[in-house]
């Protein structure tokens, strides 16, 4: 059986700026996925060439057996680190213009989730506080039947309440038979999510193992290995 993602070789070079270097890694199907390391370390860049939103320098990217291009990105669901709403559009504008672009997106699962926000979907994007509209973003791409999720800092800048919120419906609705990599800070909630950890710094992978082995190996928290490994206090 083919890995559901598959990178082999992958760099990514700006200038003589190596963002990625060498990266080797196969995840299967059926996973959740956690991908960590420092501001700057590559994650960003490595979700990005995933999701076909930017070209490796060199290396094979493929996600179920086809290289990233317009196939993929109607089974890969990105969510980026940054808010990409527009501000113009109405919430039920913003839903129904998903539903008309992927069809693997259900009407019916966005607004379960959306009308426990209780706010009218009449409302602009531009009415909502920060913490809705990231929980708006997280629905939209929640309510997708991916086979690959990639969620890249789902719950920065939120409060508590917001991080809750988003981890819910990420657990609530994803395909169980898809993968979901996440990039984000660890917290005791997310980690209790993993099945699997990949650790990045200066653009290589340094660890990918199971969540489970490292905590016996290790006799710690990922969270508690995080820090010692990146010396964050």
């Amino acid at each position: 059986m083919l890995d559901l993602l598959s990178l082999k070789a992958v760099s990514k070079k700006y200038g003589i700026k190596k963002a990625l270097n060498n990266i080797n890694l196969n995840i299967p199907s059926g996973k959740i996925v956690g991908l960590f390391g420092p501001k700057g370390g590559g994650r960003t860049t490595l979700m990005k060439i995933i999701t076909g939103v930017l070209n490796q320098t060199e290396g094979v990217v493929s996600i179920d057996g086809v290289e990233p291009n317009e196939i993929t990105k109607s089974y890969v669901a990105y969510l980026p680190d940054k808010i990409f709403l527009d501000e113009s559009m109405t919430i039920k504008d913003t839903i129904s213009m998903h539903a008309d672009f992927y069809e693997d997106f259900s009407k019916d699962r966005a607004y379960d989730m959306f009308n426990d926000l209780k706010i009218p979907d009449k409302f602009k994007i531009k009415a909502l506080s920060k913490e809705n509209r990231r929980k708006l973003q997280a629905i939209l791409i929640m309510s997708r039947n991916a086979k690959l999720y990639v969620l890249d800092e789902p719950f920065f800048d939120v409060d508590n309440d917001a991080r809750d919120y988003i981890l819910k419906i990420i657990l609530s609705n994803y395909n169980r038979n898809a993968t979901v990599l996440i990039s984000t800070t660890l917290t005791p909630e997310v980690e209790r999510m993993l099945d699997e950890v990949v650790f990045i710094k200066d653009g290589e992978i340094i660890l990918y193992d199971a969540a489970d082995k490292i905590r016996n190996e290790k006799g710690c928290s990922i969270d508690e290995y995080f820090r010692e490994v990146f010396n964050v206090s």
